[in-house]
């Protein structure tokens, strides 16, 4: 949002104004509002897509060769089950664009907006940052700004959060010009609703830049964005492509020197290269990633690049920062130890003179809240905090008197600045360890007249008179603790860095319940990241952003998915070599939000925790999905090659094939994809090469899969009989292989689903309907099956769902 800071800054002060003209065209270089891209629709579009699908492709030249061999009734079926997979590639197109339309829905259409001092009604898009808007209740925000105006405002942000309660929003003074960051109560987001009042907003971030933009294009972007496991389904893909090849190319051989013409061959082969055809795999990857990026969002972290949704749920350990994201980063004065000669109000003076106003440093905001105005002087110089120097000075001259130097920092160091004995300066230091092991916050604070006519570019490296203590209190987040708790549990481990003293780290580790007894280092060089690396170390504290990158480095060697946070523009380096940059999206700088693949919302711990949640069950749910493509493929390939190269009549015939994916395409996409998280944290895996499935995994599915095969083919021979009543055994193989499907999704899924449930009935009515009626068993080549028949299926049905939830349970390990 850096950038539109930028462009606001030259904008009349007072909020409450609206643009000229003339501004209107200066801001137009951020370009149109348009949050949610337009999407192409129409005839030709939906006509274009289809065209790409190699299954339409089958079914007419198939139908055309039936045609050509007199066969017009298998022709005309073929042709009339192009209806269907034209129906569904349509709907799925129409699916698209509704959701397009319905990311579009929450947004607003057009804005009121004032201009040249006249209130006018202009299209949403036209609007740019700057402009002054008016919503009422029940209105949608256009974009992202700034409550300006308005009483008693309330907003849905559900949307965004998923929080079904209103939010209230305060509107900043109208008289003031706006500041260069402002809280979470003062934003008013695009896509979100405003239930009470009538708001005036001063629009910020337009287009792609709003939040909701960012999910939008983070979604859109990172589905088709090139990442490791998407290279290696490629890969797979391209091996089970040219092993069908191979196998299509034998079966027409062995069909022709069976004597069963080219036409039968060149049916049987083709058959088995759609049957064959691995293509829902990426296609089932593409959509598992882009729901990843939604449902991370609705957990208030927002992915900017594909490949966290990948390594999120694999994370080993989190190097997370203390202040803002396990604590509340708000600091409250607690406690104030004068030394001798000094009051509590006047050692609070001298960190205050110390203290910039204007910083955004929340300990320097706190000091200034507590302190209240200061008496009249002049700024003569002044020389900021460093990680080196560990302090900060600034000189005034009080009045018509001489310069006084007044500093605040870490007490070791002011106190090494100070003029005492040594006795006093190891009680000082007593103190301050007291308050550091009750979690607080401490800084020393001292001050010095300079001579008069003394250099006051210098900063005074000694000689000053210590005033005193303060100790401040940043309280530990909401769920924090037990956000800990689990990390633990799952083996997980959490490296608090901070650079505060090592009591105070201690004292909030213990708090949070950060290992039993956390060992806390203190880093002195970046050649001892090594020590916070060792096993057991929880707590580094004074550390600096090159030691946090070194210690990083440190974690990755030891063989450690390491994700990293960080919010400023000096934690750039760590957050772009950890395998998971998580940057802060409240407080986080616009480099450390662009170099990192993750944003968190609410800069909370806790929300790091749930998206490595979330990405286990999205990573769980994909490697189901891709079992149960696995799982039903294996069979279909079998029975379509092994019953031709028996010099049998096919068992599949191109309407099957055709029946067969109009299951196999919704199960695979719909049934897996929203399954729920169960239970906690499953315990992390450290060490080896990183699999889809474990061994034991491609065991148990080798087994059912080709036990499901063996059954196919047994069925079809055992319907087929001595009277080789061919539509009886279609039908039982295909009653098998179908009741597989079932099986396998009841089995894999637990039906904890409604989209599974539906799936799973929706199959077995299909088969009983196409099977058992007559005339539409007939179009299909089938026969109607036997009592004895459905009583075999039901206790196969049984048996497959029963080695499905074996294989299920060897999949519900994590990520290898």
């Amino acid at each position: 949002m850096s950038q539109r800071r930028i462009a606001l800054e030259r904008l009349p002060a007072p909020c409450t104004m609206g643009l000229a003209s003339t501004q209107v065209a200066a801001q137009r270089s951020f370009g149109l509002n348009d949050i949610v891209p337009p999407t192409a629709s129409g005839w030709r579009v939906v006509a274009r897509d289809t065209a790409r699908d190699p299954m339409l492709w089958f079914l007419a030249l198939t139908a055309g060769l039936f045609g050509l061999l007199g066969q017009v009734t298998e022709s005309v079926t073929l042709l009339v089950a192009m209806a269907p997979l034209l129906g569904m590639d349509a709907y799925l197109h129409r699916r698209t664009t509704a959701s397009s339309a319905g990311l579009a829905s929450r947004l607003a259409s057009s804005a009121r907006v004032l201009r040249d001092d006249v209130w006018q009604e202009i299209v949403s898009r036209e609007l740019v940052p700057g402009d002054l808007v008016e919503v009422t209740a029940g209105e949608y925000l256009p974009a992202d700004g700034l409550l300006v105006w308005g009483d008693g405002i309330q907003v849905d942000e559900s949307t965004l959060t998923g929080e079904s309660l209103p939010v209230a929003k305060r509107s900043m003074d109208p008289a003031e010009p706006l500041p260069p960051s402002a809280s979470e109560e003062h934003w008013c987001m695009a896509g979100t609703r405003l239930l009470t009042g009538t708001a005036r907003v001063r629009i910020v971030c337009t287009g792609s830049e709003t939040r909701y933009g960012e999910i939008v294009r983070s979604a859109t972007e990172g589905s088709h964005a090139a990442t490791p496991l998407q290279k290696a389904i490629g890969e797979l893909v391209a091996v089970l492509l040219a092993v069908a090849v191979v196998l299509c190319v034998i079966l027409a051989a062995v069909r022709l020197w069976h004597g069963h013409g080219w036409i039968d061959a060149l049916v049987s082969a083709v058959t088995l290269a759609v049957a064959a055809l691995p293509e829902e795999f990426p296609l089932v990857y593409t959509f598992f990633l882009g729901a990843g990026v939604f449902r991370l969002a609705r957990r208030k972290a927002l992915v900017r690049r594909a490949v966290a949704v990948e390594n999120i749920g694999r994370v080993t350990c989190i190097v997370s920062d203390k202040t803002g994201t396990i604590t509340a980063g708000s600091l409250v004065l607690a406690h104030r130890v004068p030394a001798g000669g000094q009051d509590e109000a006047s050692v609070l003076q001298v960190a205050t003179f110390a203290a910039r106003p204007d910083s955004g440093d929340p300990l320097d905001q706190a000091l200034h809240a507590a302190a209240g105005p200061l008496p009249r002087a002049t700024r003569l110089a002044d020389f900021p905090f460093t990680e080196a120097r560990r302090r900060e000075t600034v000189i005034w001259r009080m009045g018509d008197g001489s310069p006084i130097a007044f500093t605040k920092g870490a007490p070791e160091t002011v106190l090494a600045t100070s003029a005492m004995t040594e006795a006093e300066r190891a009680d000082w230091l007593a103190r301050v360890e007291a308050y550091a092991r009750s979690g607080h916050k401490v800084i020393g604070c001292a001050r010095g007249e300079l001579a008069p006519g003394a250099a006051t570019d210098v900063e005074p490296a000694g000689g000053l008179r210590f005033a005193g203590l303060l100790a401040f209190e940043d309280p530990v987040r909401e769920g924090v603790r037990e956000a800990i708790a689990e990390c633990m549990a799952a083996g997980m481990r959490v490296i608090m860095v901070t650079g505060d003293h090592p009591a105070t780290a201690a004292a909030i580790a213990r708090e949070i319940g950060l290992g039993a007894e956390a060992k806390v280092v203190v880093l002195a060089l970046e050649d001892d990241a090594a020590r916070g690396a060792q096993a057991g170390v929880h707590v580094v504290a004074r550390a600096t952003p090159a030691q946090k990158l070194a210690l990083v480095l440190a974690l990755q060697a030891q063989g450690e998915l390491v994700a990293v946070t960080g919010d400023g523009v000096n934690d750039v380096p760590a957050l772009r070599l950890a395998d998971i940059g998580v940057a802060m999206g409240e407080r986080g700088t616009r480099s450390a939000r662009e170099v990192a693949p993750v944003v968190l919302l609410d800069d909370n711990f806790r929300t790091i925790v749930d998206a490595i949640a979330e990405g286990r069950q999205l990573f769980q749910n994909l490697r189901l999905a891709f079992a149960y493509l696995l799982l039903v493929h294996l069979p279909l390939v079998i029975g379509a090659a092994a019953i031709p190269l028996m010099d049998l009549p096919l068992l599949f015939l191109p309407i099957h094939i055709v029946w067969l994916e109009l299951v196999i395409h919704p199960t695979a996409m719909l049934a897996f994809q929203d399954l729920p998280r169960q239970g906690p944290l499953a315990p992390v895996r450290r060490g080896g090469r990183a699999r889809f499935f474990s061994t034991q995994a491609w065991v148990f599915m080798g087994l059912a899969g080709g036990l499901v095969s063996l059954a196919t083919v047994w069925s079809y021979l055992h319907a087929l009989g001595g009277d080789q009543d061919v539509e009886h055994a279609r039908a039982m193989a295909l009653s098998m292989l179908l009741l597989a499907s079932a099986g396998f999704t009841a089995g894999l899924t637990r039906l904890r689903q409604a989209a599974a449930r539906w799936l799973v009935s929706g199959t077995v009515a299909s088969l009983v309907v196409l099977v058992q009626v007559p005339r539409l068993g007939r179009l299909l080549n089938l026969r109607p099956l036997h009592g004895s028949d459905w009583a075999l299926l039901v206790l196969a049905l049984a048996i497959i769902t029963v080695l499905t939830l074996v294989v299920a349970s060897s999949l519900r390990h994590g990520p290898d």
